[in-house]
């Protein structure tokens, strides 16, 4: 398979044999964006994503010659009342598997377990606004979701920048299957999560989307209506958004149909 490319309204979509391949190809053009903001502004305003799907995108964004003393980092979103010690922390997730080892100027970690939820959903709000984010690299959920933004609660026109939300079954089955939990019943059925106009606030998005399991919610985001029915089919609506897709995360797909 070659690498294919086409665009879904807006979207642009660019397709890969592998999650490796797809890995280094959305490092490299994270890093290019990174490097413009720098020789712009002196300065670069990043969102990471957490989760099993962007393992290689992080293995290979830190390989890039990136400054990264000028790098701010954001990140999606944390479990309500999840301390970072637990396996499944995100805070705990983004610094062991890259912000420990590339040391950016300064990391706004999303604290799920503050003891007042209020005021940390707006301190990190505030954060948001005074850093306007040069990239949100993001994911998508088997259910169609962005951030936490579920289907169930995601909302296009929310007015805050952060909120908790509600996690649906199917999203939470999804954080047992990637062995974050032992049982369903130790899945939190709350998180704090940056809203989808967080997202589609950034000047540009990365959307890294490997394998067979995310195949349904990749085919939903290219050709369902867009609606909260499917929360990523909104991505098509960025003018600046890229999608990553691997052969088996691409599998639904009629290619020639789309060519």
């Amino acid at each position: 398979m070659k690498n294919i490319n086409f665009q879904a309204d807006k979207l642009e979509v660019k397709l890969f044999e592998t999650n490796d391949i797809l890995g280094q190809a959305a490092a490299k053009s994270v890093a290019a964006i990174l490097q413009e903001a720098i020789a712009q502004r002196g300065s670069a305003n990043l969102i990471l994503a957490t989760g099993a799907s962007q393992f290689k995108f992080l293995e290979y964004l830190q390989k890039q010659e990136i400054d990264w003393q000028k790098i701010i980092v954001f990140h999606l979103d944390e479990y309500k009342d999840l301390p970072e010690t637990h396996p499944a922390s995100f805070r705990k997730y983004l610094k062991e598997r890259i912000l420990e080892k590339v040391n950016p100027r300064e990391v706004h970690y999303l604290n799920g377990d503050a003891p007042d939820v209020d005021a940390e959903v707006t301190r990190y709000e505030k954060l948001l606004r005074e850093h306007p984010i040069d990239i949100a690299c993001i994911g998508i959920g088997e259910n169609g979701h962005i951030a936490f933004n579920d289907p169930p609660v995601a909302d296009f026109n929310d007015p805050k920048l952060v909120k908790v939300v509600e996690l649906d079954e199917a999203c939470r089955l999804q954080q047992l299957g990637e062995g974050w939990f032992p049982s369903l019943s130790d899945v939190p059925k709350k998180a704090l999560s940056l809203t989808i106009p967080a997202i589609m606030r950034a000047k540009r998005i990365s959307c890294v989307v490997p394998g067979v399991q995310k195949a349904k919610a990749v085919f939903n985001t290219l050709n369902q209506e867009i609606s909260t029915a499917c929360p990523a089919t909104i991505l098509r609506e960025h003018p600046h958004a890229i999608l990553y897709l691997d052969r088996l995360s691409s599998a639904d797909l009629k290619l020639k149909e789309m060519l």
